[in-house]
C-alpha cells in the first residue's frame, strides 16, 4: 500500500526532533496509544507498512511489537492543522498496551453497535467490488437489483410474521436478516446509510 510521504510538512524542530503520533484503529475507530515519532522512525512506519517509533526512554527507534509480535500495519495517516501531530490509523495484530490491555486506556477495542454497521457496510462494499469472490453477499450482487430487493421484501415479510408471536430470539434473528439484505440493497443502489441517518436527523430537527 501505497501512503502519502509528509515528511517536507511535519514540523519536528517545534517539538526538538519529536512530533506526537495517536494511535487509532482503523475499523472500530478507537484510541488505541500515544506514542512519538522523529523523521527516521516516520520514515521507517512508511517504507514498512509497521508503526515505528522513537522511545524516549531507550533511546533509539522501537517498532510496536518487536517483542510481542503486536504489530499495529498503518492503513492511512494525517497531519493535524498546526503540522505538529500525527493521527496514524492502523490494524492492531493484539493487545496493544504493554499490560496487556488493548489500549493504553484500559479500554475494550470494540466498535459501538453503530460503528458495527459501518464496518458491516465497508465489508458489504468490498464485496460489490469484488463479484468473483465465492460469498452470498457477491451472489447477491451477481443477481441485480431486482433480486436483491425481492430478499428484502421476504425478509421484512418474516418480520412481520414473528412479530406477531412473543419468540425474541426468532424476532431478533429476523431484524438482522432485514437489516443486512437492506444494507446489501442501499449499497446495489450506491447509496449509504449515514444517507438515511442524515434524512432521519434533518426530519427530527423539524
Amino acid at each position: 500500500m501505497n501512503f502519502k510521504d509528509l515528511t517536507n510538512q511535519i514540523d519536528f524542530e517545534k517539538g526538538e526532533g519529536l512530533v506526537p503520533a495517536i494511535i487509532q484503529d482503523v475499523k472500530t475507530q478507537k484510541v488505541l496509544m500515544l506514542g512519538y515519532m522523529n523523521k527516521e522512525s516516520y520514515e521507517k512506519t512508511i517504507a514498512t507498512g509497521k508503526v515505528t517509533f522513537f522511545s524516549r526512554s531507550k533511546q533509539r527507534l522501537w517498532t510496536k511489537g518487536e517483542e510481542s509480535g503486536n504489530f499495529l500495519e498503518l492503513k492511512d495517516l494525517s497531519l493535524d492543522c498546526d503540522n505538529d501531530t500525527l493521527l496514524v490509523k492502523v490494524a492492531p495484530a493484539g493487545p496493544v498496551c504493554h499490560k496487556g490491555t488493548d489500549t493504553c486506556w484500559a479500554e475494550e477495542n470494540k466498535a459501538s453497535s453503530i460503528d458495527f454497521l459501518l464496518q458491516l457496510q465497508q465489508v458489504i462494499a468490498e464485496r460489490k467490488k469484488n463479484l468473483s469472490e465465492k460469498s452470498y453477499t457477491a451472489s447477491l450482487f451477481q443477481k441485480g437489483i431486482n433480486k436483491i430487493a425481492q430478499k428484502v421484501g421476504e425478509e421484512a415479510v418474516e418480520l412481520v410474521i414473528e412479530a406477531k408471536d412473543d419468540n425474541k430470539e426468532l424476532f431478533m434473528g429476523e431484524a438482522a436478516d432485514l437489516m443486512f439484505h437492506y444494507l446489501v440493497l442501499l449499497a446495489a443502489k450506491d447509496y449509504k446509510l449515514e444517507e438515511v441517518v442524515s434524512l432521519l436527523v434533518e426530519r427530527h430537527s423539524k
